[in-house]
C-alpha cells in the first residue's frame, strides 16, 4: 500500500488507478476542509481537483528535466490577481499540494493519509479553544472618507478619546480621482450603545461623507 505503484514504464492502468484515488480523497478531503472552513463553491471545487491536478504534472514530468523546466517557467508566468487568501485556505492549498506530490510519484497510500488524517486532524485542532482572545472579538475596523482639503492628522483625536478604549492607524489611501482621502483605523469602542453617537461626532468633521464601522479582519483590512 505504501510502495510506489508505478513501474519503470508507466502505464494507462497506473496512471488512472492514481487518478481515481487523487480524485475521490481529493473529494472527501475537501469536503472537509469546506465544512470547517465554510468557504465558497468555486473553492470546494478547485480544492476537490487540486490533488488530482498536481499529481498528473508531477506523473507527467518525473524524470524528465527540460520538461520540469518547462512546467516551472509556465508556473511563473502565472499572475494572482485575486485577493490573499485566509490562513485556513492557504493551509488547504498547501495540503492539496504535497498530497498531490505524493500522488503523481505513485505513493497512493501516502496521499491519501496526507489528505483524510491531515484533514480530520486539522477539524479537531480548529475545535479546541485556543488563543481565542475575547478581546479580539472587539476589534472592529473604522473607514473614513475625507475631502483632500482636510488636515486629518489631529481632527478625530478629541472624539476618538472620549468614545474609543484602543485605536490604530491602518493606513490611508485616495479616492474619488485623488480628490478625497479614505482613512483606516482598528478601534475598540469603550461603549457599544454608543456607536451611532460615535458616527454622528465624526460625521460632523468629515462633512458627512462615508464612514463605515466593520467586523476587523487582516483580510479585510486591504485598502
Amino acid at each position: 500500500m505504501f510502495d510506489s505503484i508505478y513501474s519503470a514504464e508507466l502505464t494507462a492502468q497506473q496512471f488512472f488507478i492514481m487518478a481515481a484515488v487523487a480524485l475521490v480523497s481529493g473529494f472527501l478531503y475537501s469536503w472537509v476542509m469546506s465544512y470547517r472552513i465554510r468557504s465558497t463553491t468555486r473553492f470546494f471545487l478547485v480544492m476537490s481537483l487540486l490533488p488530482l491536478m498536481v499529481s498528473a504534472v508531477i506523473t507527467f514530468v518525473n524524470g524528465n528535466i527540460g520538461a520540469g523546466v518547462a512546467i516551472g517557467g509556465a508556473f511563473g508566468l502565472i499572475r494572482f490577481r485575486s485577493a490573499q487568501g485566509s490562513a485556513d485556505e492557504l493551509a488547504a492549498i498547501l495540503i492539496a499540494m504535497a498530497a498531490g506530490f505524493a500522488f503523481g510519484m505513485g505513493y497512493i497510500g501516502y496521499g491519501v493519509i496526507l489528505l483524510i488524517g491531515l484533514s480530520v486532524i486539522y477539524f479537531l485542532l480548529a475545535l479546541l479553544p485556543v488563543f481565542e482572545h475575547k478581546s479580539m472579538a472587539e476589534d472592529k475596523l473604522l473607514r473614513i472618507t475625507i475631502s483632500e482639503s482636510l488636515d486629518y492628522t489631529d481632527v478625530f483625536t478629541d472624539t476618538f478619546r472620549h468614545y474609543l478604549k484602543e485605536w490604530e492607524n491602518a493606513g490611508v489611501k485616495t479616492t474619488g480621482m485623488g480628490s478625497m482621502f479614505r482613512l483606516s483605523f482598528k478601534i475598540r469602542m469603550k461603549d457599544e450603545r454608543e456607536e451611532k453617537a460615535f458616527i454622528d461626532e465624526l460625521r460632523t468633521k468629515n462633512g458627512n461623507l462615508e464612514i463605515a464601522i466593520l467586523p476587523y479582519s487582516e483580510k479585510q483590512n486591504q485598502l
